[in-house]
């Protein structure tokens, strides 16, 4: 498996666990205190780092930086609309639309010319 794939496999799992590392707790345990959501984050955002560090350690010898960081907002965006949508239970905006073509052209910028670190 190209060290690419491996990178954006990890992201996607290290994004679904931060996803709900910032915001499950909002759909069921508003009435608890705070710090009782922030510490059951934080146990959360643990399994979210034992993936998220090893992903841009491999993504870093074929993409430089910027990309790196791009290729993360593209993956965030790619987990939280689900997440909103069907966890949640928000309604699919078109805004989401707008947001995404937005992150697309940044894509294209931070992309192009070659997959070899800047």
């Amino acid at each position: 498996m190209s060290a690419i794939s491996r990178t954006v496999l990890l992201l996607l799992a290290s994004n679904a666990f931060m996803t709900f590392a910032w915001y499950g707790h909002l759909k069921h345990h508003q009435h608890r205190a705070w710090y009782i959501a922030a510490l059951l984050s934080w146990g959360i955002a643990l399994f979210e780092y034992l993936l998220q560090v090893p992903a841009n350690r491999i993504g870093f010898t074929v993409l430089s930086l910027g990309q790196l960081k791009m290729l993360q907002e593209v993956i965030t965006l790619a987990v939280f609309i689900p997440f909103a949508v069907v966890y949640m239970k928000q309604p699919l905006k078109l805004d989401f639309l707008w947001a995404s073509l937005c992150l697309l052209g940044a894509v294209y910028f931070v992309f192009r010319g070659n997959l070899t670190p800047a």
